[in-house]
């Protein structure tokens, strides 16, 4: 067998692998998407919590960053047809997660070491924190404005700290450190669980 056909061999098998991964992690990162967590007494009752990044944070890291937007999209494009705000949470989802996922798997890229992963991680979070303040203020919230007035969400917010005084405030003071918690969430988990599972993603178990 030749150098070329063992090589094509090669690179066919790392494409088929690199197919069914992201297919897997995205049907995980689906089913986490429909598993939404309250927090009551920390944010108003139509915000909650998932783990749906923490498979796309998985493939970022073992197959590249690429993997990683692909599995938030696809993620989202299953969601689509369950959507209750017309398709704006999806896609507000998909940025954020995108920014997440891109960002730390691009950063870990380059500096494949435990310290690499802290740092990547971190500024991924710090990333998609940033962007979730005009996500919200422009994307998300004007959707939410048709079917709920903005004085009622923003009663939403008041009834934790009542000191708000409007929805763009509270956005930045509940919405942008929730969306850092959450992936640093998922970091720790990552974390956890990566060393373990990252050969079997790779085919090297």
């Amino acid at each position: 067998m030749s150098n070329n056909t063992v090589t094509r061999h090669s690179n066919s098998r790392r494409y088929v692998r690199y197919i069914a991964v992201t297919g897997v992690l995205s049907a995980c990162a689906f089913v986490l998407q429909m598993i939404e967590l309250p927090v009551p007494f920390i944010m108003p009752v139509f915000i909650k919590f998932d783990f749906s990044d923490l498979p796309a944070l998985i493939g970022s890291f073992a197959m590249g960053p690429v993997c990683g937007i692909f599995i938030e999209l696809i993620k989202n494009l299953l969601h689509l047809p369950l959507s209750t705000s017309g398709g704006v949470g999806e896609l507000s989802n998909f940025i954020l997660g995108a920014i997440f996922v891109a960002v730390a798997g691009f950063i870990y890229k380059f500096n494949k070491t435990k310290k690499g992963a802290v740092i990547a991680s971190f500024a991924g979070a710090i990333c998609m924190a940033i962007v979730s303040i005009p996500s919200n203020i422009y994307i998300v919230y004007p959707v939410y404005y048709k079917f709920t007035p903005k004085s009622a969400i923003l009663e939403a917010y008041q009834a934790i700290i009542p000191s708000m005084t409007s929805v763009e405030q509270s956005i930045c003071c509940f919405n942008m450190p929730f969306t850092f918690v959450k992936g640093m969430i998922d970091v720790v988990i990552t974390f956890l669980i990566y060393k373990r599972i990252s050969p079997l993603l790779k085919g090297k178990n």
